[in-house]
């Protein structure tokens, strides 16, 4: 398939994609505005540096590189767009209204091509893996300057791309420069016939996660009131549907062992939150919503963290982590948030989008890998158990963010080069 086949392609099944927004703004409220952004009907201003920074992750990724550019370039005008409203809500809150912000339209033809016409920027960060062949066509055309930045390449996606070659390596071939995360990444692109010189291994620069003192003292405060009735606490961040039975079972044989243990269970989409909340009380756990601010009772099993943006803030409160998207199959999401909090984190087996940074945790001893509601309860009762063990896994966890510092300082060196030439 090649890129005019792609877009015929999409253009067929084009209702598909309403049906895909109603579906979605029947589950959650932050998907029933915007529409107009997800086809280019929206107006937007012309703009210096274009930064698509996708969901969550890869925004608070990007936040501190986009913070760094402003500062050293506060000439430039800048748009950042993302797909999710988890995304846009962290622009916001990162940037209000130094930045143009708005969704990244779908990558039909005319969709891609109006909002290249209408923002016409001189360069394009696009973060990690997220590559539109329309929009890159069309950035390219209007003589944009691309950066893939963050990026990283699973075994799995690349034998995607291969698998489509026709349409990923012209593609592929449009980039002006990758900054990858790992060696690993970095062959895969080359085996996929990107030029060597292209490409530059920074690291990731999830790796220099920035967490606010304002963030750290709110976390202090929130551990003291938590640890008033020395409660064992543990967070289940970014846990999917699929995932939330074996998280009970955890946290039932838990209270075997530690009655007044708390579980922070804290669901990664906001459609999720309703149905979470129903399964923890159809366990019979004894449960609290941060949404409704009913406080953590000595009696309290379950704090449901439905809000948006607490997540750090709770590993920062607790004692153990597990980070989910990694029970079922899904990707994971990133491990680094409780580590750089000190944690001693868990991860179901299906970590494919954090493989690198995942295996560099669990060979320093700050991640296990389990594989079920057992393995995780038997390593959460193991680390409470055992107030040695539990240290040694806390300062490896640290530690190992701490030595792979220094990606954001390459990547920005890698944006300037692009900013500059």
């Amino acid at each position: 398939m090649n890129r005019s086949l792609y877009s015929i392609a999409l253009y067929l099944i084009s209702p598909l994609l309403l049906v895909y927004l109603a579906m979605r703004a029947f589950k959650s409220k932050d998907y029933r505005g915007r529409w107009n952004e997800r086809f280019a009907l929206k107006s937007l201003r012309q703009t210096d540096l274009l930064v698509h920074s996708v969901s969550m992750g890869e925004t608070l990724a990007a936040i501190p590189l986009i913070k760094q550019l402003q500062q050293q370039h506060p000439e430039l005008s800048i748009t950042i767009t993302t797909t999710s409203p988890t995304g846009s809500a962290e622009v916001v809150r990162a940037f209000g209204v130094s930045v143009q912000h708005c969704y990244l339209p779908f990558d039909l033809a005319l969709c891609a091509k109006r909002f290249v016409n209408q923002v016409s920027p001189k360069c394009c960060i696009i973060m990690e893996t997220e590559l539109w062949p329309n929009l890159i066509h069309y950035l390219k055309q209007a003589g944009t300057q691309v950066l893939l930045a963050n990026a990283r390449l699973s075994q799995k996606s690349a034998d995607s791309y291969r698998k489509y070659h026709k349409l990923t390596v012209p593609m592929l071939n449009q980039l002006d420069g990758i900054a990858v995360q790992s060696q690993q990444a970095a062959e895969r692109f080359i085996a996929l016939g990107v030029a060597p010189e292209r490409i530059t291994v920074c690291g990731s620069l999830k790796f220099d996660i920035s967490i606010d003192e304002q963030l750290i003292d709110t976390a202090k405060n929130l551990k003291e009131l938590w640890h008033a009735t020395d409660k064992p606490v543990w967070v289940a961040g970014s846990v999917h549907p699929g995932e939330f039975d074996a998280l009970i079972e955890a946290h039932q044989q838990l209270l075997a062992k530690y009655p007044n243990a708390l579980m922070v269970m804290v669901p990664r989409h906001p459609e999720q939150f309703d149905a979470a909340a129903q399964a923890i009380r159809s366990a019979g756990l004894t449960l609290a919503r941060r949404s409704k601010e009913e406080p953590v009772l000595p009696e309290t099993q379950v704090l449901l963290g439905d809000t948006m943006g607490e997540l750090l803030t709770f590993y920062g409160a607790a004692d153990q982590a597990f980070v989910g998207g990694s029970i079922i199959v899904h990707g994971g999401h990133n491990p680094l948030e409780p580590a750089a909090m000190g944690l001693p984190v868990m991860v179901g087996p299906h970590y494919r989008d954090f493989n690198e940074i995942t295996e560099l945790l669990a060979s320093a001893g700050g991640l296990q890998v389990v594989d079920s509601g057992q393995a995780l309860a038997n390593n959460l009762i193991r680390l409470f158990d055992d107030k040695e063990a539990y240290r040694q896994a806390s300062i490896a966890a640290k530690s190992v963010v701490e030595q792979n510092r220094g990606s954001l300082t390459k990547q920005l060196a890698v944006v300037e080069s692009f900013i500059n030439g």
